[in-house]
């Protein structure tokens, strides 16, 4: 029997046939089974349009919704082992790149659209904060201290936990503030989360420990 495709190989099949200068590409996400919620879900950075058994959604080059993006949520619908077949709705083409930077949504649109695909008992997350260019590496630091964010593998960005009423992670509002001083500086990133934990109830500790590579976090 013949594997089923992965979706980011469907992904990477659908960049390479996109013209050279595509600006947005407009994809449709038909799932087989049951899991069309969770992967709409998982793809909510993308601001996704859920509709009976498929998601529509648009990876934008230069924009938030970005093909490395689009790849890595993807990824996590491979994971979790959700099959669907992606496809290609249309495309938008541009003369110049850089034109299409405009349409790239702020980390505090980016973060509103996560929290509002949560469930409204989640209680805990672990977040990533992924820079354009490791230029903005230091500066975005320190905008960012006070949700205390911690370095991860070779790609410039951080990660950092929220907690949502007690323990260990900043405070929402506090998180929200913080991408809102990284846009005003004008840096390019994307923000998601990876993990996320609902009606936690710590005794006698700070919250929930995860496990990520070996190491708690």
């Amino acid at each position: 029997m013949l594997r089923p495709v992965s979706l980011v190989d469907q992904w990477l099949e659908i960049l390479r046939a996109l013209p050279e200068n595509w600006a947005d590409a407009r994809l449709r996400l038909t799932i087989e089974g049951d899991g069309v919620v969770r992967a709409a879900g998982i793809l909510a950075p993308l601001n996704p349009a859920p509709r009976g058994s498929q998601v529509r959604f648009v990876a934008r080059r230069g924009g938030g919704a970005s093909p490395a993006l689009v790849q890595r949520l993807l990824d996590r619908i491979d994971e979790e082992r959700i099959p669907g077949t992606l496809e290609l709705v249309g495309a938008g083409e541009s003369a110049e790149i850089d034109d299409v930077e405009v349409l790239r949504p702020t980390l505090v649109a980016g973060w509103d659209a996560a929290i509002a695909s949560l469930p409204p008992d989640w209680s805990d997350l672990y977040c990533e904060l992924e820079l354009v260019s490791s230029d903005w590496l230091e500066r975005t630091a320190l905008l960012m201290a006070p949700v205390n964010p911690a370095r991860f593998g070779g790609t410039p960005g951080f990660r950092f936990r929220v907690a949502s009423r007690f323990g260990y992670g900043a405070a929402p509002k506090m998180t929200r503030r913080c991408l809102e001083r990284v846009d005003e500086e004008g840096i390019r990133a994307d923000v998601r989360i990876l993990r996320v934990l609902s009606d936690t109830h710590p005794v006698a500790t700070q919250g929930p420990v995860w496990y990520v590579e070996g190491r708690s976090v």
